[in-house]
C-alpha cells in the first residue's frame, strides 16, 4: 500500500521502517529535520516536512496515519488534514488518544466525506523487530482496506492485531490495556522491592528474575524486561524514584468510576505513580504533624537533619 505517516517520534519512526521493509511505500512527515534525516536512507520511504506536501504526493484514494501526542497537536493536524483530503480518503489515528475524542473526530471527518479508524498501538521501542500489538476501531470496509498495513505492523499477519469494534473501540481497548499495564508493572515492582529488602536472605535477585521467566505463572514480557534491568543494576542507585503517568491510566480509572466497574488494582497503581511524583508529600507532612499533635510523636526535619 501507499500511505503517509505523520509523526516520526519513537513509535512513528520505527513503524515507518517496518512498513517500508514490509513492501509499503511510506511518505514520512515531520517538521523536525533530524527526524526526517534519520529515515532518508530507508528504501521505500520518502520524507516531507509538511502534511500538505505529503498529501499532494499520494495517489487517491489516500491513507494518512497519524502518530502524534493526544490533544492540541492531534487536533491541529486533523483540522489541517480534513481540508486537504477528499471523499474516499481515510484518516487513521494511531496515537494514545482518548476514545471519546476519537468518536468526535470520526463524526467531524464523516461530515467532510472522510473515513476514520482509531488504532491503539503497543510495542514501544521493540516494535520494529518484534511487531506491534494493534487494536483497531472502524467499519468493516475501512478495516479491510487497512488490513495489509495492520498485518505488516503486527508480529504476524494472522496474530497480534484485532478489529476490536466500531470507531472508538481501538482507543478504548488500548486505554484498558494500559491500565492493566500499570497494575502488572506495579505488582512486579513491589515483589522485587520485597526481595531486595531481604537481600541478606535472597542473595541472587537477578537470578530469581531470570528463573521466573520460565515455567512460572507470572512469566511475561514485562518480567523479561525486568530481568534485563536487574541483571545490569540490581540496586538501581542511579535511578530517581519518580514514575511518570502517560494519561491513559487516568482515563482508565475515570472510566471505571463512570461505569461503576471496580478497578482497585489499576487505580492503586495510578495513585502510586502520583505519590512517586511528590504529589503525596503534603498529605504525608500533615499526617506527621497530626501524629505529633495527638501523641507527641517526633517529626523528621524537612532537611533530613533529624527530628523535632
Amino acid at each position: 500500500m501507499e500511505l503517509a505517516l505523520v509523526g516520526l517520534g519513537r513509535m512513528g519512526g520505527n513503524m515507518t521502517r517496518r512498513l517500508a521493509r514490509g513492501g509499503h511505500l511510506v511518505t514520512a512527515v515531520d517538521p523536525d529535520p533530524a527526524a526526517r534525516e534519520a529515515l532518508e536512507d530507508e528504501p521505500g520511504v520518502t520524507t516531507r516536512a509538511s502534511v500538505a506536501d505529503a498529501v499532494s504526493a499520494l495517489s487517491a484514494p489516500r491513507v494518512v496515519w497519524l502518530m502524534l501526542p493526544a490533544g492540541a497537536v492531534t487536533e491541529s493536524v486533523l483540522g489541517e488534514v480534513s481540508g486537504l483530503l477528499a471523499d474516499g480518503d481515510l484518516v487513521v489515528d494511531g496515537g494514545n488518544a482518548n476514545y471519546r475524542d476519537s468518536l468526535r473526530h470520526a463524526e467531524t471527518l464523516e461530515q467532510a466525506g472522510l473515513s476514520f479508524v482509531d488504532v491503539g498501538v503497543s510495542g514501544g521501542v521493540w516494535g520494529l523487530s518484534e511487531g506491534y500489538g494493534l487494536m483497531a476501531g472502524g467499519t468493516t470496509a475501512d478495516i479491510e482496506r487497512l488490513t495489509p498495513v495492520l498485518q505488516t505492523l503486527a508480529p504476524a499477519h494472522d496474530s497480534g492485531w484485532v478489529h476490536a469494534g466500531p470507531v472508538g473501540a481501538g482507543h478504548f481497548t488500548k486505554m484498558v490495556h494500559n491500565g492493566i499495564e500499570y497494575g502488572a508493572m506495579q505488582a512486579i515492582a513491589e515483589g522485587f522491592a520485597l526481595l531486595h529488602a531481604r537481600d541478606d536472605l535472597v542473595t541472587d535477585i537477578p537470578g530469581v528474575a531470570e528463573a521466573w521467566r520460565y515455567g512460572t505463572v507470572i512469566r511475561s514480557w514485562l518480567l523479561d524486561l525486568t530481568a534485563s534491568v536487574l541483571a545490569d543494576d540490581v540496586d538501581l542507585g542511579q535511578v530517581a524514584p519518580v514514575v511518570a503517568d502517560s494519561g491513559e491510566g487516568r482515563w482508565t480509572a475515570l472510566e471505571a468510576i463512570d461505569l461503576g466497574v471496580p478497578a482497585p488494582v489499576i487505580t492503586a497503581a495510578l495513585m502510586q505513580r502520583f505519590s512517586s511524583q511528590g504529589r503525596g508529600d503534603y498529605a504525608n507532612q500533615l499526617l506527621a504533624m497530626m501524629r505529633n499533635s495527638f501523641g507527641g510523636h517526633p517529626v523528621t526535619s524537612a532537611k533530613g537533619s533529624g527530628e523535632r
